[in-house]
């Protein structure tokens, strides 16, 4: 039986991974314009680093090493939200997916914001 916080890991890394697979899926429905294909392949980049770097942290040699990589996911997300945002904003892609994948990267970048804190012992 798992503790909670081995749960919520697990769950979490579920949840990250999830939001990949349907963001890859909302980029490859993108228009096939110039716009979209380099914002596209931005996001495609940048949103499937917060997934890599989060999955490299669970092997991180120290806990320097560890934090270092919960902090470049959240920059990932950081940068992805910019990403998304654009492509709302331009109205390029299905407005719901839209708003489903930002309202869920707020929520992934968030738990990895706090996670940090913690790690940091500033929370």
């Amino acid at each position: 039986m798992q503790n909670d916080s081995a749960k919520f890991k697990n769950e979490f890394k579920k949840r990250l991974y999830q939001w990949v697979l349907q963001l890859i899926k909302f980029i490859d429905k993108l228009p096939k314009d110039s716009v979209c294909s380099v914002m596209g392949k931005q996001l495609l980049r940048s949103g499937t680093s917060i997934l890599a770097n989060y999955i490299e942290a669970n092997s991180a040699s120290s806990r320097r090493d560890f934090i270092n990589f919960f902090t470049h996911s959240l920059k990932s997300a950081n940068e992805s939200k910019v990403w998304l945002t654009l492509l709302r904003d331009t109205d390029k892609g299905d407005k719901d997916e839209l708003k489903w994948l930002l309202d869920e990267l707020i929520e992934i970048a968030n738990v990895l914001a706090s996670s940090i804190l913690t790690l940091k012992g500033k929370k």
